[in-house]
């Protein structure tokens, strides 16, 4: 037996069929609310994620990179380790001129994991809107992630909401390094006491104020009114995020959308600028996004603000029941045949697939669980028409009638 990487897993057909479901749901939502998809390539140039900064070096450390051998001059090349950054670069190359750009995607993201019990393949389904600034941009993506999750049969998602110029405001207090500002945040987040003990003993006020906003939370506006002005005393930049943030809440107090403040939340906030979101479903860490102003500009395009959200296919995958899928495996149809009908049984499943419904021939072995319908042709005027999941079957003497049943019209 030869093993697979390690840190990547195989998608079986019923997690395919997990996949495709939960990549419809999105799909469709994201086609009425306007999106439309595109697709990056898995490779994109190193350049593209150091030249701006856009990725923190702990990140960087993280990707998988390795010589492009065009000739001799070889670049240096990726496998994409975000999907945000090829998407602002598709629309630097590609869409400039749209005002407002609003852009889907399925794509693979890969990232190193030394200890190999992660893993190093996820895919993400994403969506970006680029030229539009403000807290109604981002609400519209927490409302559209939000209706996804609703449609694939999620009831209690919890939101939690931080700000990265909010934490960037803090950490500069402690740490003036922009990288080292992740490193800290990253540490403290882990509970690293021997750094905790360090700032406390170095900097009290301004530990006092971190732990103030990592450790209290909140549901409303104002919650982040009374942090303003509990840290007003510590000084630093906060008011103006702090500001930002209430405008952001506010938006989506009057949509009528839960949340909770959660700064600690915005673990991994490398070019957000602003309200950072994360998405949760009995726990589990399911997507996140935010807005990131500065991403387009720092890569060589337009002043174009933006924002944008993944949800994480790997892990929502093993959370869809099955039932959730029913209506895809009725339409699943099984063609059997008896004697020579063989050719009778083709014309059959072509006039089904004709209607847009999958028609499959059946072999010994297969498990008809996965179908809803069986349809047996017995000679050129006789079928019969089985319901898998009533176990019910009704007998006709031509084509057009099993037509008529299996696409829903009454009339032959």
């Amino acid at each position: 037996m030869i093993a697979r990487c390690k840190g990547c897993s195989d998608l079986l057909p019923e997690d395919m069929l997990r996949f495709r479901y939960i990549e419809s749901i999105f799909h469709d939502s994201c086609i009425t609310w306007g999106y439309e998809e595109v697709r990056t390539p898995m490779l994109e140039y190193l350049s593209l994620f150091t030249s701006s900064g856009t990725l923190t070096p702990q990140m960087l450390k993280r990707v998988y990179s390795f010589l492009d051998w065009d000739g001799w001059s070889g670049e240096r090349v990726v496998l994409r380790p975000d999907g945000t950054i090829p998407a602002a670069r598709l629309y630097i190359d590609n869409l400039q001129e749209m005002e407002v750009a609003r852009l889907c995607y399925t794509s693979n993201i890969f990232r190193f994991d030394e200890t190999g019990k992660k893993s190093r393949e996820n895919w993400q389904l994403g969506a970006e809107i680029i030229g539009v600034t403000g807290s109604e941009a981002n609400a519209e993506l927490i409302t559209l992630a939000l209706e996804t999750l609703s449609r694939l049969g999620f009831e209690d998602v919890e939101l939690r909401l931080s700000h990265s110029q909010l934490i960037k405001a803090v950490l500069a207090q402690l740490e003036p390094n922009a990288d080292e500002q992740h490193k800290i945040f990253d540490q403290l987040l882990d509970g690293d006491v021997a750094l905790m003990s360090r700032l406390e003993a170095e900097k009290p006020e301004l530990f006092r104020t971190l732990k103030l906003l990592m450790e209290n939370k909140g549901t409303s506006a104002a919650f982040l009114k009374n942090v303003m002005a509990m840290a007003g005393a510590a000084g630093g930049d906060l008011e103006e995020p702090l500001n930002d943030f209430i405008a952001g809440v506010d938006v989506l107090d009057k949509l009528g959308v839960s949340y909770q403040i959660d700064l600690a939340s915005g673990k991994g906030f490398e070019y957000y600028t602003g309200v950072i979101f994360h998405l949760f479903v009995n726990g589990e860490h399911v997507g996140g996004g935010g807005r990131y102003d500065k991403l387009i500009p720092l890569l060589g395009g337009p002043d174009k603000p933006a924002a944008g959200f993944a949800l994480y296919l790997n892990r929502l995958i093993p959370m869809i029941d099955a039932e959730d899928m029913y209506d895809m495996v009725e339409e699943k149809i099984l063609i059997k045949y008896e004697g020579d009908n063989l050719k009778n049984a083709y014309e059959m499943a072509n006039l089904i697939r004709e209607c847009g419904i999958s028609a499959e021939l059946f072999y010994p072995g297969v498990d008809t669980a996965a179908y809803g319908w069986a349809v047996t042709v017995k000679a050129a005027d006789s079928y019969e028409v089985t319901d898998l999941i009533e176990d019910k079957t009704t007998e006709f003497k031509n084509q057009a009638e099993v037509i008529c049943l299996l696409s829903g019209e009454e009339d032959a």
